[in-house]
């Protein structure tokens, strides 16, 4: 997994938030040591968050991101998983992250015992195009 994470971290650019349609709907942001990568793949219809850190998470029965900025809002949910260094959740509508995400300034993904706070500045336009992909007809 660290082998993930070190190409994660080499492939993009610090703080930039990448979209990419190939293979699947796909935002990519690397900060610090924190990998967070959005999906949506149109095939089973889910969307997906993860947010991957070389220290990893605790097994905590919540996990939450509160976004901060113009449209504050923060999410919770028990139906996540953790592996040593990935926290990730996966569900049919992620409408309040994508929003959250779009319209706030910084995001801070916890649980009881960890957090990891991230920039959201240059995420809007990319969030957008994964809008656009993640509503495209699937031919």
């Amino acid at each position: 997994m660290r082998f993930v994470f070190a190409l994660l971290i080499t492939a993009l650019p610090a703080s930039a938030w990448e979209f990419s349609p190939v293979p699947i709907c796909t935002l990519d942001h690397v900060e610090d040591d924190l990998a967070v990568r959005v999906t949506y793949d149109p095939n089973t219809e889910l969307y997906a968050i993860t947010l991957t850190r070389p220290q990893g998470w605790p097994a905590d029965p919540t996990f939450s991101i509160r976004f901060d900025g113009g449209r504050p809002l923060t999410i919770s949910t028990t139906r996540h998983d953790i592996d040593p260094e990935t926290i990730s959740v996966t569900d049919t509508g992620f409408g309040n992250v994508l929003n959250g995400l779009q319209f706030n300034t910084s995001a801070t993904a916890f649980t009881a015992t960890g957090s990891a706070t991230f920039s959201l500045e240059g995420a809007a336009n990319p969030v957008l195009k994964f809008r656009e992909c993640a509503t495209a007809p699937v031919a």
